[in-house]
């Protein structure tokens, strides 16, 4: 029989261990501390106690922890002395039937990872499926992480580990994420279309209006129809419109949504789990043949990314009325027009002034996102309350000084751009960092015609600067560009400056964000508040209705716009839960 959570928490301590026993390698101390915190309201609650234990444990329990584990396809499993849960792990991988020239490699690898960190290589073999990653898999991510920082590598052994107690824990409480494997495959399903160039190469790609795109579009929009949305329709920028409506024909809707394109070699969730979240809570309502007092409207919007044009959050502004018939004349890289692609997938360009909505009809809009960043891996947090989206700036800029002769030019004599561009760079990280939560980036830098032996008498160079309120992001503003004067007239130097975008910060609607904190409290998962550095399709839409937004953590340290982005099953399966509970909440609301 499946464990419980009363019978654990029931308990006499021996007896709870004993429940728990396996769940961390040869290691019970993790689950006699975690077990002090019953009673455990969840298994999420339950989970947190036991990942929270290693966190704030020493490093050497942490360096025991992770060396308690066996290598993979190593002694211990030749030997057949693997403990049951490692043996069924690594055979469910493929790992006990290794090709000679397979094991060779990863013994290889076990040896040089050991040399390299002093602990062996820990990955959840399972994968974020908990159906198993292939041998392939398995020594691209071997590989990979043996360049990894020391300090980065054991914290992402750890994060390997908590992933495996997971997927065991799920196994004695016979948990299994139905609804977070259906979005999960859904995922997988979607990344099968991809532009060519990038799909030749095993590459996700999704741009505006490509064949690959409008193949998204009507893979959504037949998943929306399965689901029981009673209309479907894709509008006249591209969108696919869902609406499930409420009980009564005059009542207000909840609108919600995220981007289906992508950018060059990106991940398979930026945006996406933010379109598949709902569907799968409409089809949960739908199957169950209920109402709520409210329709709810998903879109999965077209365009956000601004990849094949300069027209990012397209599909979300044509909602507010931000469509700019200027962008039809803009060309991508093969000079084809926006006017030519839309007409070209059938698209009504006359329909799309008919796209803005009226926010009296709505309830709010609220978005589902994936991190895309380190800080919920980095404190064991599945989920993350958004505060606000960043307002943000940026600059095209050059400093102009002397191209010189290297050898010749004294270091108190010279003219140097590209030096004057470094100093503001360590100036910004210097600045941005005092704010907590600002961020500034220089992320293009050229010294155009630039040669070895010259001193470097220009620097191209951008800037992009961010924080979570206008008056902060303007504040930050302010000094760089005032040490950019200094700079430049300390060492001689001019430049020019060209602001490129000004983005309004997005702060979450109170109401709407008190609706995922309590959702988040209620799964048992401690509520975390945080701002969202990136741009999302919520700032959009907040410009005429209020918006919040949740975070859902990602694995890899939550990298994102990479081929590593990722999440699991089961943080997927505990964002549905969470989305379910605000739309319970809100109908609570709605009642008359």
């Amino acid at each position: 029989m499946p464990l419980t959570l009363e019978q654990l928490n029931a308990a006499s301590p021996a007896d709870a261990l004993a429940l728990l026993d396996g769940l961390y390698e040869h290691s019970p101390w993790i689950a006699e501390q975690a077990l002090a915190q019953r009673p455990f309201r969840s298994l999420a609650h339950l989970k947190h106690a036991l990942a929270h234990v290693v966190r704030t444990a020493e490093l050497d329990a942490k360096l025991a922890l992770i060396r308690a584990h066996p290598e993979l396809a190593g002694k211990a499993m030749v030997a057949k002395s693997l403990t049951a849960e490692s043996t069924n792990e690594q055979s469910k991988a493929g790992l006990t039937q290794c090709t000679p020239e397979e094991f060779d490699r990863i013994q290889q690898l076990n040896a040089a990872y050991n040399e390299r960190f002093g602990f062996p290589f820990i990955l959840a073999v399972r994968g974020p499926r908990g159906t198993g990653l292939s041998k392939r898999e398995i020594i691209d991510t071997f590989a990979r992480r043996l360049d990894n920082h020391p300090e980065f590598e054991l914290a992402e052994a750890l994060r390997n580990i908590h992933r495996i107690a997971e997927i065991r824990l799920a196994d004695k409480f016979a948990a299994e994420p139905v609804l977070g494997n259906d979005v999960w495959d859904w995922h997988e399903k979607l990344a099968e279309h991809s532009d060519p160039g990038f799909a030749e190469k095993g590459q996700l790609t999704v741009t505006y209006l490509t064949d690959a795109h409008r193949a998204c579009a009507q893979r959504i929009s037949h998943w929306m129809r399965d689901c029981g949305f009673d209309s479907v329709e894709i509008d006249a920028v591209g969108n696919v419109v869902g609406r499930y409506h409420g009980a009564q024909p005059t009542a207000k809707t909840l609108l919600t949504g995220s981007h289906y394109d992508t950018v060059r070699n990106g991940g398979k969730y930026d945006g996406r789990l933010g379109i598949f979240v709902p569907m799968a809570c409409v089809r949960k309502l739908h199957r169950a043949g209920r109402r709520l007092p409210f329709g709810i409207e998903v879109v999965a919007f077209a365009e956000e990314e601004g990849q094949r044009y300069k027209a990012t959050f397209l599909g979300s502004g044509a909602l507010i009325g931000h469509f700019n018939p200027a962008w039809l004349d803009q060309k991508d890289a093969d000079g084809v027009t926006l006017r030519k692609a839309m007409q070209h997938a059938g698209l009504c360009i006359d329909d799309i002034a008919k796209l803005q909505r009226d926010p009296a009809q709505y309830l709010g809009f609220i978005e589902v996102h994936i991190e895309q960043g380190p800080v919920l891996n980095e404190l064991d947090l599945p989920l993350g309350v958004v505060t606000s989206i960043n307002g943000g700036v940026r600059f095209i800029a050059e400093m102009i000084g002397t191209a010189s002769h290297a050898g010749t030019t004294p270091m108190d004599r010279r003219r140097d751009a590209a030096v004057a561009v470094a100093e503001l760079a360590l100036f910004i990280e210097q600045r941005a960092a005092k704010d907590g939560d600002s961020v500034g980036t220089i992320g293009l830098l050229n010294v155009p015609g630039g040669s070895i032996n010259v001193v470097p008498g220009r620097c191209q160079f951008s800037l992009d600067l961010r924080a979570p309120t206008d008056a902060q992001r303007d504040a930050l503003v302010r000094d760089v560009l005032d040490e950019l004067a200094r700079i430049a007239q300390r060492r001689g130097l001019r430049y020019t400056l060209e602001e490129s975008m000004r983005a309004a910060a997005a702060p979450s609607a109170p109401a709407l964000q008190h609706h995922w904190e309590r959702a988040v409290d209620t799964l048992g998962v401690p509520v975390f508040r945080m701002p969202s550095g990136a741009g999302h399709d919520a700032m959009k839409l907040h410009e005429i209705m209020p918006q919040a937004m949740l975070f859902t953590r990602g694995q890899n340290s939550g990298i994102s716009h990479n081929p590593l982005e990722s999440t699991t099953n089961h943080d997927i399966q505990l964002t549905i839960e969470a989305f379910a509970l605000v739309l319970e909440q809100l109908a609570e609301e709605q009642q008359p």
